[in-house]
């Protein structure tokens, strides 16, 4: 077991993770044991309080931004949360000008949140352009090449959900988009506790992600990072929430208010024991020291053992991308026609992955020690032969 597994893996008891190989951590990892506590908490808060658990239910929210602000490397970062990033994205569509400019600039391997609804807004007269994802080298500049005056908005992940490439480039694909007046949002769920990733790079940008993968925080933990320049927006589809300082205006008909920054783009009532959970994540990472930079260096050690451990096995019919694991994300994704095939294999071995298509897709964690990822890899080589 190496050093960091070993002294991680006994927070993880209620998950099993000594006991499980679960190389599923780039889609859901285990929780640590404290993310009951804060379930709990967010019961016995409501069982005390009732309606008056806000104040600290709010609490919990501005903890867990603070949460997501660190691995943004932005600390004063606007950030409206939402259960899920679909929710996120519908504001952010609902606010740019569609009507005046009916083109979106997209990549075919964006993840299915955006891949149904813009292929659904496709069908309805908007028209969408998705760019080949590979070569993830030329992505950015490619998208950046398609943007004309019709473009409202470009939307690009920073990781592809399917292959694991970070897509370089965004800075200037960013500064192509502040110069022709075209919104830029990415989907930087892939890359958040995994791979480098900083505002400061895009400052113009709105940023979609969440903490169901890689931050350990579960269901209902998502954020949409909004530019400076989001009040010149109303989004259409909009909570009562983007009002919540002024409910005591006398609110008449076509006189829709908002609020400034993120508040603009706040959604309405929700289940808070999400951000208990988290908050209480986030302050265990800080405890065990698990910043972007150290969980990083985990994910790439770790990802490099696996690669490695495939190469060595030559396991016949499974192609892995042979650049260098600092161009990748935080999962080894290898292609086969098979893939489906040995996801249910591995299953049924005790070996959590999943598949997208025909790529496999193998997750480790920082709670997962060597031993676990070698014995992974030797149960895939059984089921490509078996």
């Amino acid at each position: 077991m190496s050093d960091q597994s070993a002294r991680l893996a006994p927070h993880y008891a209620k998950f099993k993770v000594t006991e499980r190989l679960l190389l599923s951590g780039h889609s859901h990892q285990a929780w640590p044991d404290v993310a009951l506590a804060g379930q709990i908490e967010a019961f016995e808060d409501a069982a005390r309080d009732v309606d008056a658990k806000w104040n600290r239910a709010f609490a919990k929210a501005d903890r867990v931004r603070d949460g997501f602000r660190l691995f943004l490397d932005e600390p004063g970062a606007e950030l409206a949360l939402g259960g899920n990033t679909h929710e996120l994205v519908l504001r952010f569509l609902s606010s740019v000008d569609l009507p005046r400019r009916p083109r979106l600039v997209t990549s075919d391997g964006e993840f299915h949140t955006l891949r149904r609804q813009l292929a659904r807004l496709d069908e309805e007269g908007v028209e969408v352009v998705r760019v080949p994802a590979l070569p993830a080298d030329t992505l950015a500049e490619r998208l950046a090449a398609e943007i004309d005056d019709q473009t409202c908005a470009v939307l690009v992940s920073a990781v592809l959900f399917e292959t694991s490439r970070i897509v370089p480039g965004l800075d200037h694909l960013a500064q192509v988009c502040a110069e022709r007046e075209v919104e830029l949002l990415v989907d930087a769920y892939h890359a958040l506790g995994v791979a480098p990733f900083s505002t400061k790079d895009i400052p113009n940008s709105w940023v979609v992600g969440g903490g169901y993968k890689y931050l350990q925080l579960g269901e209902g933990n998502c954020f949409l990072r909004v530019p400076p320049h989001a009040d010149r927006f109303r989004p259409v589809i909009t909570g009562w929430y983007a009002e919540f300082t002024d409910l005591a205006a006398d609110h008449k008909p076509g006189t829709v208010g908002y609020g400034h920054g993120a508040v603009r783009y706040a959604g309405a009532t929700y289940d808070p024991t999400s951000h208990y959970r988290a908050a209480r994540v986030f302050d265990f990472f800080v405890e065990q020291g698990l910043t972007p930079a150290v969980l990083r260096g985990i994910s790439l050690r770790q990802n490099a053992l696996l690669a490695d451990a495939v190469d060595a096995a030559g396991i016949s019919g499974i192609v892995r991308d042979q650049a260098p694991r600092e161009e990748f994300g935080g999962f080894l994704s290898l292609r086969t026609p098979d893939a489906g095939r040995l996801q249910a294999f591995l299953a049924q071995r005790g070996v959590l992955t999943d598949s997208r298509g025909e790529f496999l897709r193998l997750g480790p964690a920082p709670y997962l020690s060597d031993s676990q990822l070698a014995a992974a890899v030797g149960h895939l080589a059984a089921a490509a032969t078996g």
